[in-house]
């Protein structure tokens, strides 16, 4: 019976499907990432050269969106008429479904354009989506042609909501997408997409900065141009399965990578079906899992049977496709299901032959069919299957006498193998025969059981070889004993040279081997972008390197540490942090605290220390010195990946607050400007008022005089801005003139007389204060604002103290009031812009007097600070710096100088 040959009932259910195919109409999509790519204009285009040649096209409904190049390629084809449904009071215009189908009738063979597959009709509409209008215009048998986005499809709704943050409604069943004779695919590059919205292309204008600022993002478009693309590529695959099942075609198409893990009865199947996963995730795509039953197999006892059912649910739940399959052999039917699914790749464990004649699943499946590639994956339990002598011989891990029991084993395999060849070979032959021994010897166990070889086999070759025979005389002691010397010397060299051989070699492939380690460290480290990745990487390869368990801690801006990522050992923290002060190893393996389970690592970066590194090493285990140096190269690196994260947030943040920086001067010198001339016309007109005649009432002076001090008010909020801008951008020239503090303190006083109305000010500037070196003017207006924001936010009738007093290098002046104090914790942000003691309350202000303070006093070199005292109040500190101030030569023109400077402050300050 020919197992090969087509089943009836599929192929009556072929045919059957196949005249209903051929009944129904013809449905081609032009499918596109988004809106705006060119669906509608690519429809009409094909449209306009199928109505070339002679095949008739009708518009049902097209959404030009009032884009001019749509609307004008619209107008030359004909178009139904459309249907008008009211809805709350206005007429929308929809798809007449029931003159489509007339005119199909009427006109058979022709093609309908049907725009916005996935629009939703207005209530009252026969069919609630327009997809089901398009269902039920294909099965009266009329050819659509219809525009699609992928957002739209039901699979991928939720995904494309995740991408963009913009909840899909009208959605399409995905099935209508797949059952569609042809898909057009409409492409844009996003970059050109994003260049046609700004250029009005896509929305009307005001739309078009909304969806800018939203939907039209470049990631968002780039991440719907994959999912659209890939979308189409796996219908694509679908037809191409299709066609290869519809023509019998045997060889597999390795279009794309696919999987087929052979799950055995073995206990090892179940690191096959992971090694499967794995690999499809890496390389991301679908896989299978597939078991055969062999006909003339033994009947599986149930333990062996839910063995078998538990892998296949492991890779069910991994993401496998799943069947068991029965057939008498299982290489014939891994590769006939392979074809029928096109899966290139076969993973299965890697076996060994029971029986010489007998090939191997993987070699049966390998002259079977050679267009699949096969992957062998290493079972952990294949060394059991071998016998306990081969398996302790290949072993590259044994016990010491191991070795040199194999030697003694041998050397007398080889007396036993020359035993009978003694009369035909000669004595130096056999000689070498022991000598070959000699090196397998020290090839494989070094050079303590070479050096027993070498013993041992002049020993037996004397007593079996040497006349007389079995026994250690020797008949020929001169031509002997040179045999023995250089048996004995030669096997001793080549035994120590191949032991050292074969050290080195194990050294250079361990120094390979940890080189590959950091730079496979040092590559992912370099991508990483935050903390938590740099913790992942290193765990894994400290993992995979050492064997061990590892934590990284990582410093913050105060110095304490942190766990970074998922902790797989628990640290002492005391520990840690003692290793993180001093900068020195502790712990587990060191001098410091030995008796902790870890080991913890100083992180040392090139700037400062960025952490620790805790390692849990195994519990009789402790690292060689070479293990160790990789210990802190692997530390150095996590350090540096560390810093180098630190430093380009720093940077991200300081670009940032630059930007901002420069906005908000550029904007404030803006504003400034344009205010200061209505705000000097007020000012003019008010004064213009006052003096006109007739002379005006009391009730309207009053209102001319609020209207009067309300514009001087926000002029000098305007001064204040301007100012502000001046002196952050550096424009602002000091006249530094040599000057008495007093003067200075005299006229602020002075300027400040109207809101310190009421208020005793007690000054107290000792005559030794030495000359200041500063700008008589700024410094007045830094004295004046603390002093009105000590009138403003003090009760009224309380003091006000002035003191000054030098220092070595310096001159300190302190402005003192009895008021609420500064808030707590707000010190040192009361000095920012906008910053106020109250963010709201009656007390007029928007928070720039400080900040210009501030600003006056870092142009002169000097700085300024506040606190709260503790009887009560606050206090400002200003601090100038002492200079050299000129001498007298006799002539007295420094005296004079200074003398003139001061009286020019005077008189500008009584200005």
């Amino acid at each position: 019976m020919n197992d090969e040959r087509p089943d009836p009932d599929e192929l009556l259910h072929k045919l059957t499907a196949e005249e209903a195919h051929a009944k129904r109409g013809r449905l081609k999509i032009f499918f596109g990432a988004c809106a705006g790519v060119g669906k509608t204009y690519a429809m009409l285009a094909a449209a306009h050269a199928a109505s070339v040649q002679s095949a008739g096209v009708v518009i049902g409904i097209v959404e030009t969106h009032g884009r001019r190049d749509t609307e004008q390629m619209a107008g030359d084809l004909p178009r139904l008429p459309m249907k008008e449904v009211e809805r709350r009071g206005s007429v929308l215009r929809e798809f007449d479904l029931d003159a489509a189908l007339d005119y199909g009738r009427q006109h058979p063979g022709r093609v309908l354009l049907v725009d916005e597959l996935a629009h939703s009709n207005a209530p009252g509409s026969r069919h609630p989506k327009r997809w089901l209008d398009v269902a039920e215009l294909l099965e009266a048998g009329l050819d659509v042609w219809t525009t699609l986005n992928v957002q739209h499809l039901e699979s991928l709704s939720d995904v494309v909501s995740n991408i963009t943050g913009v909840r899909v409604w009208e959605t399409v069943p995905d099935r209508v997408f797949d059952e569609a004779k042809e898909v057009i695919v409409v492409d844009l590059p996003p970059d050109e997409l994003i260049e046609r919205l700004r250029q009005g292309k896509v929305y009307v204008p005001h739309q078009a900065e909304l969806a800018s600022r939203n939907f039209f993002r470049k990631g968002n478009l780039l991440a719907l141009r994959e999912l659209a693309l890939r979308r189409a590529a796996d219908r694509v695959d679908s037809e191409m399965q299709a066609y290869r099942l519809q023509g019998a075609i045997a060889p597999v198409w390795p279009n794309r990578e696919s999987l087929l893990a052979c799950v055995g009865g073995a206990e090892e199947g179940e690191k096959v079906v992971r090694s499967s996963a794995r690999l499809a995730n890496q390389l991301g795509v679908s896989w299978h899992a597939v078991h055969v039953e062999e006909t003339n197999a033994p009947d599986r006892s149930g333990p062996d049977r839910e063995r078998v059912l538990r892998v296949l649910r492991l890779a069910q739940d991994l993401g496998a496709t799943t069947a068991t399959l029965v057939a008498p052999k299982a290489a014939p039917a891994l590769v006939r299901y392979a074809r029928e699914h096109n899966l290139a790749r076969l993973v299965m464990g890697r076996t060994r032959r029971r029986w010489p004649y007998r090939k191997t699943l993987a070699e049966a499946v390998e002259a079977a069919a050679e267009d699949l590639d096969v992957l062998k994956v290493a079972l952990p339990g294949l060394a059991r299957i071998r016998p306990t002598f081969l398996r302790r011989f290949a072993s590259p891990t044994r016990n010491a006498w191991h070795g040199y029991f194999v030697a003694v084993l041998l050397c007398i395999g080889v007396t036993l193998a020359a035993a009978p060849l003694a009369e035909e070979l000669k004595p130096t032959n056999i000689v070498m025969l022991f000598l070959l021994a000699v090196v397998g010897v020290a090839l494989r166990y070094g050079r303590g059981p070479a050096l027993l070889a070498a013993f041992v086999g002049v020993a037996l070759f004397d007593f079996f070889f040497v006349p007389p025979g079995f026994t250690f005389a020797v008949a020929d002691t001169r031509y002997y004993a040179a045999t023995f010397a250089v048996m004995l010397v030669v096997a001793l060299v080549i035994g120590q040279l191949t032991a050292g051989l074969k050290v080195q070699a194990e050294a250079a492939m361990a120094r390979e081997r940890r080189v590959r380690a950091l730079y496979e460290m040092a590559r992912d480290l370099s991508a990483a972008l935050v903390v938590e990745q740099i913790a992942e990487i290193g765990a894994r390869c400290l993992s995979a390197e050492f064997g061990v368990r590892s934590a990284l801690l990582v410093a913050d801006d105060e110095d304490r540490l942190q766990v970074s990522g998922e902790a797989t050992v628990k640290v002492d923290m005391g520990v840690a942090q003692w290793a993180f002060e001093h900068g020195e190893a502790a712990g587990r393996g060191t001098g410091t605290l030995p008796a902790s389970p870890c080991m913890v690592l100083p992180l040392k970066a090139t700037m400062r220390l960025r952490g620790v590194l805790a390692i849990e090493p195994e519990p009789n285990g402790l690292f060689s010195p070479e293990q160790r140096r990789l210990l802190d190269t692997c530390a150095s690196l996590l350090a540096i990946s560390i810093e180098r994260i630190h430093y380009i947030d720093v940077a991200r943040k300081a670009t940032v607050q630059i930007e901002s920086e420069r906005l908000r001067n550029s904007l404030l010198s803006a504003i400034s400007h344009e205010l200061r001339t209505p705000l000097a016309a007020m000012v003019g007109l008010a004064d213009t008022l006052q003096i006109t005649r007739p002379t005006l009432g009391r009730e309207q002076e009053d209102l001319v005089a609020a209207i009067r001090h309300s514009a001087l008010r926000m002029n000098a909020l305007v001064n204040n801005l301007l100012d502000m801008v001046r002196l952050e951008s550096g424009t602002v020239k000091l006249n530094l003139q040599w000057q008495p503090l007093e003067e200075v303190v005299g006229s602020a006083l002075a300027a400040c007389s109207t809101p310190l109305r009421g208020r005793a000010v007690k000054v107290d500037l000792p005559d030794e204060l030495p000359l200041l070196h500063l700008d008589s003017v700024l410094i007045e207006r830094v004295l004046v604002n603390l002093l009105e924001n000590a009138a403003k936010y003090t009760p009224a009738g309380t003091p006000i103290e002035i003191v000054a007093r030098a220092e070595d290098d310096g001159v300190i002046l302190l402005v003192d009031d009895h008021g609420p104090g500064l808030p707590r914790g707000r010190e040192k942000t009361m000095f920012e812009k906008f910053e106020r003691g109250r963010n709201e309350g009656p007390t007029p202000g928007v928070g720039l007097g400080l900040a210009i303070s501030r600003a006056i006093m870092q142009a002169h070199g000097g700085s300024i600070s506040g606190r709260s005292r503790e009887q009560g109040g606050a206090r400002f500190i200003l601090w100038f710096p002492r200079g050299e101030p000129p001498t007298d030569d006799g002539s007295g023109r420094a005296d004079t100088a200074v003398a003139t400077d001061r009286s020019a402050t005077v008189g500008t300050t009584d200005e």
